[in-house]
C-alpha cells in the first residue's frame, strides 16, 4: 500500500470507529513496548499479582504482542468512554457516605463491556480487511482484556494516554473513564506516536487509596487493592482490609475519581454502558437476601455475575458489618448457617460488629450446642 492509500485507510477507520462508539483510535508497532517484559517480571517477582496465577502462566505471551502472535506487525488500540452521568447517585463515590447502600464500581453498573466492545472490534476489524487491496489483505485478531495483552503500555505507546501513578491509563482529552480494546494485524501501519506522562507532582490518586495499595508511584500491589480483593481474591478477605473497604462491594473507583484530568471526562455515549438505576445505589438489605438463582437473575449480562453468588455475598457482608445499621442484623444472622464456609465466616464477622454482647453470646452457645458445630464453630472462635 502507498503512504497515501494507508493514510486514507486510517482516516476511514477513525470515522468507522467513531460511528461504532469508540472515542479514540491510535496505532503502535508490534515491538513498541520492549521494556514491558522486564517490568512484568519485576511485578511478578514482587508477588504483587496475588492469587492471579494466570499472570505468571502467561507471562511469556503477555510480555510482547509477538509473543502472543508472531505474525503481528501493528496494534490498533481503541478507547470507549464509560464515564458516569451527572444525576444524583451517578458519581463514582456517591454512596460512600450512605452505609445502608452498596458502592459498585462505575464500569460494572450495566452490561459487561467485554461483550459490547468485542463485537464492535470485530466489525471494525472486518472493515479494515474490506478496505485493503486484495493483494494486501491482512490477518486480524481482536482482544478485550481476556487475552494476555499489555493493553495499557500498548495504549500509551500508541498515544491514547499515559499510565498514571495509579497505573491506569489517563487521557488529556477524555480523562480516565474508558475501556481499551486491541486489534492485532499483519498489516504494517504507521505508528501514531507515544503519549508522555502528565502527572507531574500530583499524587491525588495515591493518597486516595483506602488500603495503601501503591508501594510507590506507578506501582500497584494488587493484594491490597479493593478491586482485586472484591473480584479476584478467593476465600476470606484479610481482616486488615475489611474496615477500609467500607461499602465497596465490587471494585473501587477512588483512585480514578481523584484524578484531576477527569475534568475532561464526559458521560458514556453507549447506552449499554449507562448505569442501571437499580445498580446505582442498591440496598444492602436486598443484596444480602440473594440466593444463587436470584443473584444470577439480577446480574444477568453484568460483569458482576462472573464472581459468583458466594464471593459477592462475602463482599456485601463486609459492607453490612461496616454499616452500623442494626436493621441489617436479621439478614446477616440468616447467613450464619449458609452452606458456603467463607460466607458463614464473614457473616460471623459482620454479626459480631452489629450485635450486642448478649446476642453474640447467645449465638455462640447455639452453635456450640448444634449438631453442625464442627463446621461452623471455627468462625466463632477465630480472632476477629
Amino acid at each position: 500500500m502507498t503512504p497515501k492509500s494507508t493514510e486514507k485507510l486510517i482516516t476511514a477507520m477513525r470515522e468507522k470507529a467513531r460511528h461504532l462508539g469508540f472515542d479514540g483510535l491510535e496505532i503502535a508497532s508490534a515491538n513498541a513496548i520492549p521494556e514491558a517484559a522486564d517490568r512484568l517480571r519485576a511485578y511478578l517477582d514482587a508477588g504483587y499479582h496475588g492469587t492471579m496465577g494466570w499472570m505468571e502462566e502467561t507471562a511469556g505471551r503477555r510480555a510482547s504482542p509477538t509473543g502472543l502472535w508472531p505474525d503481528v506487525r501493528s496494534v490498533i488500540m481503541l478507547a470507549m468512554n464509560y464515564g458516569p452521568g451527572t444525576e444524583p447517585g451517578d458519581g463514582p463515590l456517591a454512596n460512600l457516605d450512605r452505609p445502608d447502600r452498596a458502592e459498585i464500581s462505575v464500569y460494572a453498573r450495566h452490561r459487561d463491556y467485554h461483550d459490547i466492545i468485542k463485537g464492535r472490534l470485530k466489525e471494525l476489524a472486518s472493515f479494515l480487511v474490506s478496505r485493503t487491496p486484495s493483494e494486501h489483505k491482512p490477518d486480524v485478531k481482536v482482544f478485550v482484556d481476556t487475552a494476555p495483552v499489555m493493553e495499557k503500555p500498548l495504549a500509551q505507546a500508541a498515544g491514547l494516554g499515559w499510565q498514571g501513578k495509579h497505573t491506569n491509563l489517563v487521557s488529556r482529552r477524555i480523562g480516565s473513564w474508558f475501556f481499551l480494546g486491541a486489534i492485532f494485524t499483519t498489516l504494517d501501519l504507521p505508528a501514531t506516536g507515544a503519549e508522555t506522562d502528565h502527572c507531574g507532582s500530583c499524587r491525588a490518586c495515591l493518597d486516595s487509596c483506602p488500603t495503601n495499595a501503591f508501594p510507590a508511584p506507578y506501582q500497584l500491589d494488587a493484594r491490597r487493592c479493593i478491586s482485586y480483593l472484591t473480584i479476584e481474591h478467593p476465600g476470606p478477605i484479610p481482616h486488615e482490609f475489611r474496615v477500609p473497604m467500607g461499602n465497596r462491594i465490587y471494585g473501587c473507583d477512588d483512585c480514578l475519581a481523584a484524578c484531576p484530568w477527569n475534568k475532561f471526562a464526559s458521560t458514556a455515549r453507549e447506552a449499554k454502558l449507562v448505569a442501571r438505576d437499580d445498580l446505582k445505589s442498591p440496598k444492602l438489605a436486598d443484596l444480602l437476601q440473594l440466593d444463587d438463582p436470584g443473584f444470577r437473575k439480577l446480574f444477568s449480562g453484568s460483569p458482576i455475575k462472573r464472581i459468583g453468588r458466594n464471593k459477592f455475598i462475602r463482599n456485601v457482608l463486609i459492607a453490612a458489618g461496616n454499616s452500623g445499621c442494626g436493621d441489617l442484623k436479621p439478614h446477616v444472622e440468616i447467613l450464619l448457617t449458609d452452606p458456603d464456609e467463607t460466607v458463614r465466616g464473614t457473616a460471623v464477622w459482620a454479626f459480631r460488629r452489629l450485635a450486642t454482647d448478649p446476642e453474640i453470646t447467645a449465638q455462640r452457645r447455639a452453635f456450640s450446642a448444634a449438631e453442625t458445630a464442627q463446621s461452623v464453630i471455627a468462625e466463632w472462635t477465630f480472632d476477629t
